[in-house]
């Protein structure tokens, strides 16, 4: 069994001085997608590195140089960011969605193939799409750029698990609530960014056509929520009045291994270093 989480920090520096760290001694995912990490290469080296320590200390890895750590800093300051670190061996890596090469593009999707305790070796993507701006055209074009790319993506990896080859799991902030069922105040957001009808058609390309698994949702059934994000304005978070936008999209042989899956709400509650709650999934591969 295996455990995979994906979160948005918003901001590593930020998460790190709200003692992320102390999540991180408790749980030690085996592979942990990281987004919005949002900081310069040497402040992210000390933070993963302290990360490291942490795993070597709760037993999670013999060293902390046995933690394997990714990440690529997004080109325009201040902006995006993604990460990943796993405590299985990895074997191979890739940086960035081939196909787009603007600023605002860089630090939003990294691959990692992880070799499984049971020889299996998966694709995980950390992965943070544009939140876009329903007001702003060029936001909204950016956004629905990098989802065109993207299903390029989608449909490589579709086809090299259909071969028998590895599987592969999308983890990260989609910034997209797919159905009603996402989202709790649905009727008042249909004209925001992040639940236009446009950018949920995506989400029903990429079950229907490209054949991957919503994995929670799958493990959920057909209830409403549960959330991943609340905004910070009012009581959001205490009304659980949220927004389902993490997620962990797989294709069908390994979604079928998937076991169970935990929404960590106290680090939004109680720590309160990031206003997305981790999400992980256990996978018996």
């Amino acid at each position: 069994m295996i455990s995979i989480t994906t979160s948005n920090l918003n901001g590593i520096r930020a998460a790190n001085r709200k003692n992320v760290g102390d999540w991180v001694s408790a749980h030690t995912p085996n592979v942990w997608c990281m987004q919005e990490v949002r900081a310069p290469q040497p402040d992210i080296d000390g933070i993963l590195g302290d990360f490291a320590r942490r795993y070597a200390e709760s037993g999670a890895v013999s060293d902390a140089d046995d933690l394997f750590r990714m990440n690529e800093v997004c080109r325009v300051k201040g902006r995006a960011g993604v990460g990943l670190i796993s405590s299985l061996p990895v074997v191979a890596t890739r940086y960035g969605l081939p196909g787009l090469s603007e600023d605002v593009d860089s630090g939003r999707w990294i691959e990692a193939d992880v070799k499984t305790p049971q020889g299996y070796e998966i694709t995980v993507a950390s992965v943070y799409v544009h939140a876009g701006n329903a007001d702003d055209e060029v936001k909204m074009a950016q956004k629905y750029r990098f989802l065109d790319t993207m299903l390029v993506r989608l449909g490589q990896l579709r086809d090299e698990a259909a071969r028998g080859g590895r599987q592969a799991v999308l983890c990260g902030d989609f910034n997209i609530a797919h159905t009603p069922l996402d989202i709790k105040n649905a009727k008042g957001n249909v004209k925001h960014a992040g639940f236009l009808p446009a950018e949920r058609a995506y989400v029903d390309r990429w079950l229907d056509e490209y054949e991957f698994v919503d994995v929670m949702r799958d493990l959920a059934g057909d209830i409403q929520g549960p959330y991943t994000w609340w905004s910070q304005r009012g009581r959001a978070f205490d009304n659980n009045v949220g927004w389902r936008l993490d997620y962990q999209f797989a294709t069908p042989e390994l979604a079928e291994t998937a076991r169970g899956f935990m929404i960590d709400k106290a680090p939004t509650y109680d720590l309160r270093w990031s206003d997305h709650a981790p999400l992980t999934i256990d996978y018996d591969v």
